[in-house]
């Protein structure tokens, strides 16, 4: 296969699925597959397995999140055996974001999920691929065992290079593309995640117009495919999933 855009939607926060039916349907024509977060910024949402079968019910490849935070091993299990009845194969699995009410449970790490999932076997269905996530770091060697990895959001194209340049990952290494859709975001980007960087010229040109963030993604969506050196991208449109789908389906023809 050859250059991947999966597209990150925003799972819904209600039990009512209409927007990411939205999200999915505008995005299909530049997506290859839908990653769809777990209670993504540690709010409540309908659950990823359920979504991701969603997306496969409307045409597309669906890859659920499963974060650590939330799960005791039984209730690991259950997605697991959910995910196998609804045909939902491929997995990233995380750490997690702080959660907005409650705690973290302490029985589960993302090694001990990918373990569990390799061992999971249900006749009739394909093994799970399971995906994990990195940072611009040296990359543990179980990570490296995983089936495909997403590395976190940069705006540096030059240390994402450099990063590739220095792990040797077998699988599908897919590299993190963010929208800025506000010089708010991006300051609170920057506050909530202590080694990204974002060049203040970009967050500048975004808060005099906000079309910036989109054209800044998509170029360099089209960057990293030009530099042969990753799989992919991980692309977070945010609310600008319109605008990205217009650029991107005019530039990647």
């Amino acid at each position: 296969m050859g250059f991947e855009v999966v597209c990150e939607v925003e799972p819904p926060t209600r039990p009512d699925l209409t927007r990411v039916r939205h999200q999915i349907g505008v995005l299909s024509p530049v997506a290859d597959s839908f990653l769809i977060p777990d209670n993504h910024i540690g709010r409540a949402t309908v659950s990823s397995v359920a979504v991701a079968h969603e997306v496969q019910a409307m045409g597309a490849r669906g890859i659920a999140c499963l974060n650590s935070r939330d799960r005791n091993l039984l209730g690991f299990r259950r997605d697991l055996l959910t995910a196998a009845a609804y045909g939902v194969e491929r997995f990233l699995f995380v750490y997690g974001d702080k959660p907005s009410v409650g705690g973290r449970t302490s029985e589960l790490t993302v090694r001990a999920m990918m373990d569990e999932a390799r061992d999971a076997v249900f006749p009739g269905c394909e093994p799970f691929q399971v995906g994990v996530a990195a940072g611009l770091r040296k990359v543990p060697e179980w990570k490296r065992a995983a089936d495909f990895m997403f590395v976190q959001v940069s705006y540096s194209m030059e240390k994402l290079l450099r990063w590739r340049e220095s792990v040797g990952v077998d699988g599908p290494v897919y590299a993190g593309v963010m929208v800025l859709a506000s010089a708010g975001m991006a300051r609170r980007l920057a506050g909530a995640i202590p080694d990204i960087e974002i060049p203040e010229e970009l967050v500048n040109a975004v808060e005099r117009d906000r079309a910036a963030g989109v054209a800044a993604a998509c170029e360099q969506v089209l960057a990293i495919r030009d530099s042969g050196a990753f799989d992919g991208v991980h692309l977070v449109p945010v609310s600008r999933y319109r605008e990205v789908a217009a650029v991107l389906e005019r530039e990647l023809g």
